[in-house]
């Protein structure tokens, strides 16, 4: 998990590998847009933008090194998830999936979160 601006900043960046089950999921305080760039980072990559229900809105392809901004489209988003390119289609997530958001509260918890901090909807 990604909670701190620092953490978020740092990403996936200088990682040679990234098992293909794993990725990396930001969690921001408020909805926001949201964009992410390759900056340092070597592995291709798709992202999905997660609303404040945890449902994916979206989908995009990342491509190592490229530093063009990916900006979502939804003013709402509250979780990113970014995996190795093509991670989505091959485990069938589509558009409208949904993130077990007591799971995803549960980790921010232990990883130090507080919960109040953060906007997420019933």
């Amino acid at each position: 998990l990604a909670l701190t601006p620092q953490q978020h900043a740092q990403g996936l960046m200088f990682r040679e590998r990234l098992p293909h089950i794993h990725g990396m999921c930001f969690i921001f305080q408020k909805p926001a847009a949201r964009s992410f760039w390759m900056q340092n980072t070597s592995i291709p990559l798709d992202i999905g933008y997660f609303n404040t229900a945890g449902e994916l809105v979206e989908i995009h392809r990342l491509y190592p090194y490229d530093e063009t901004g990916v900006p979502s489209q939804s003013q709402q988003i509250l979780i990113a998830i970014e995996m190795q390119q093509g991670w989505f289609a091959q485990n069938k997530i589509k558009l409208g999936a949904r993130l077990d958001l007591a799971v995803l509260q549960q980790a921010l918890i232990l990883r130090g979160g507080e919960l109040s901090s953060y906007y997420f909807s019933d």
